[in-house]
């Protein structure tokens, strides 16, 4: 667990150097921008070429009860994520503008041991790569603007 956060830390701070590396560690979504339209589009709306299923497969109106009161549809998820306490584990902040670190959302990516419930997604996997965190990271060191 520590190599691998080691290993997130390295990806970001090369992020923030160069977006533009950033296509080299998207993985299986190589279009993948430190943008909210692009994650929206890349990540929430779509499964990708690993397996991982698109996040409002279970995200969405008809699935709230189920899955944490998150709504991840386009046009709702920016007001869902950023700055919203989480419903599961009270004390948290779904998405903190710059600080990916003390962002719920990044915890349940990584699958943190101080996490309630399961790492997303529930499925089991395919997981986010750390490259596909990283730039969820950088989108949100940026100020996770609704861009």
């Amino acid at each position: 667990m520590a190599i691998r956060r080691v290993l997130l830390m390295a990806v970001s701070v090369l992020a923030l150097g160069c977006d533009e590396s950033l296509k080299e560690v998207a993985g299986p979504t190589p279009n993948l921008e430190p943008t909210l339209s692009s994650i929206q589009r890349e990540i929430f709306n779509t499964a990708d070429s690993s397996g991982r299923a698109a996040c409002i497969q279970c995200h969405n109106a008809a699935g709230q009860a189920s899955a944490a009161g998150l709504n991840l549809v386009e046009g709702v998820s920016y007001s869902q994520l950023v700055d919203r306490p989480s419903r599961n584990k009270p004390g948290t902040v779904r998405v903190i503008p710059g600080n990916p670190d003390e962002s719920y959302l990044i915890h349940k990516l990584e699958g943190r041991s101080d996490i309630v419930g399961q790492r997303m997604p529930r499925t089991g996997g395919p997981f986010l790569t750390s490259g596909q965190i990283s730039i969820i990271r950088r989108w949100i060191e940026l100020g996770a603007n609704n861009d």
